[in-house]
């Protein structure tokens, strides 16, 4: 299990502190930014969709004769843009959200 904030690996053992691993959150903790991760993302969706495309243009070229190969590859395109289709929803309802707060 990863510990994105550091509030659990100080908190094993005898010592029972609720604070202890309270005193990481005041630092800026230096990783990639959204857009960055996003792009990534991006950039891996369309790869496995190229990827897909090729496998069923190789099978209907006779390229390649492995069906499962082509379904496994489709399913696994299909996957990831079902995932970042889902986290879009999610972005764009929590901006909703925060547009409807008022100030």
């Amino acid at each position: 299990m990863s510990d994105p904030l550091g509030l659990i690996s100080g908190a094993s053992g005898a010592n029972n502190n609720p604070t202890q691993g309270l005193g990481n959150l005041n630092k800026t903790q230096q990783g990639p930014g959204f857009k960055s991760v996003l792009m990534d993302n991006l950039n891996t969706v369309t790869s496995l969709q190229a990827d897909a495309g090729k496998a069923a243009e190789d099978l209907m070229t006779n390229k390649r004769t492995d069906v499962e190969g082509v379904i496994a590859a489709t399913k696994k395109a299909d996957t990831a843009f079902k995932m970042l289709q889902a986290m879009r929803n999610q972005v764009m309802e929590a901006y909703e959200e925060v547009k409807q707060m008022r100030v």
